[in-house]
């Protein structure tokens, strides 16, 4: 064609570029094929760098948690209130659940709002691909952003309920200690297991629908498992050896146990606790992410 032209007076005209021309073309300026998954290295380079959507989004969707109530965000602070209050009447005086712990008011109240930091994360982190297909299906971003803004979303909304916490201690008798300083770390090691798990029942949802209907049954079981209401190591003190260390030391009871131990000073910080509850923050935000990159090309199809 390019003969052609010049031949009948018209200037060089260039043919159009081969495949292989075009994936270098596209491969130099950063643009790669939709159905291709990255490295794992320029995966989480595009995540870094989508870090600003990442905060929008997540501080977005937690202030519209509350916006259309009347009292709006002071919701944020009720909403665990009334719940350590209505589960003091039913475990601390109707079941006297106590097992032994001198400010069950203290331990239920931390129990009860880390847990539901847990339950919101477990929960809407197994729909945070499912839930967001038109998002999912317009815009090319690295998946792992929802799952990402659905934990940082619970997080920024569970800081007035942790803020909570703190007023309840001085109220129930407790008294500052450097031990204090360390609920912000154990607040961050729950929060990058339970990234893990989220990634992890992201991709799974997204496999099939039917486990979505699972979830909240896990959650319920977890609920009763991990301590919230009563110390496990109490009730499973005349258990097999084997069985007392899966239970107490599983990361959703070890979640509350630091948290516990932070804020309590009748409860003294375990060295081995906070090392293998980092381990299990660590390890599951680790195994979650890979898992999910593995089938990130899935996202969003059928």
């Amino acid at each position: 064609m390019a003969d052609v032209a010049q031949a009948a007076g018209g200037g060089p005209v260039s043919s159009a570029p081969t495949v292989d021309e075009a994936r270098e073309l596209a491969s130099r300026h950063g643009l790669r094929a939709l159905s291709e998954r990255p490295p794992l290295h320029r995966y989480l380079r595009d995540v870094w760098q989508r870090r600003s959507f990442l905060w929008t989004l997540s501080s977005a969707e937690s202030y519209a948690k509350n916006e259309a109530n009347h009292l709006g965000q002071l919701w944020s602070v009720l909403n665990p209130a009334l719940l350590i209050v209505s589960y003091y009447l039913i475990f601390g005086l109707l079941l006297g659940t106590r097992g032994g712990i001198d400010n069950f008011v203290g331990f239920l109240g931390i129990g009860v709002i880390m847990f539901a930091f847990t339950s919101s994360v477990v929960t809407k982190g197994a729909k945070a691909i499912t839930g967001k297909l038109g998002l999912v299906r317009t815009l090319h971003f690295p998946r792992a952003i929802l799952p990402m803004s659905v934990t940082l979303t619970e997080l920024l909304a569970s800081i007035p309920g942790f803020a909570l916490l703190f007023v309840l201690m001085f109220a129930t008798g407790e008294r500052p200690d450097w031990e204090w300083l360390l609920f912000p770390v154990a607040v961050a090691m729950q929060g990058l297991a339970l990234l893990g798990f989220a990634f992890i029942a992201a991709r799974l949802v997204n496999a099939s629908q039917d486990i979505a209907n699972l979830i909240p049954i896990i959650v319920r079981l977890l609920r009763y498992v991990s301590g919230v209401f009563f110390p496990v190591a109490h009730y499973v003190a005349s258990a097999p050896p084997v069985v007392q260390e899966v239970l107490t030391m599983q990361p959703f009871a070890l979640m509350l146990t630091t948290g516990r131990q932070s804020l309590l000073n009748g409860e003294p910080v375990v060295l081995s606790d906070w090392l293998i509850m980092a381990a299990w923050g660590f390890g599951a935000a680790a195994v979650g992410l890979v898992l999910f990159w593995q089938a990130e090309t899935r996202y969003g199809r059928g």
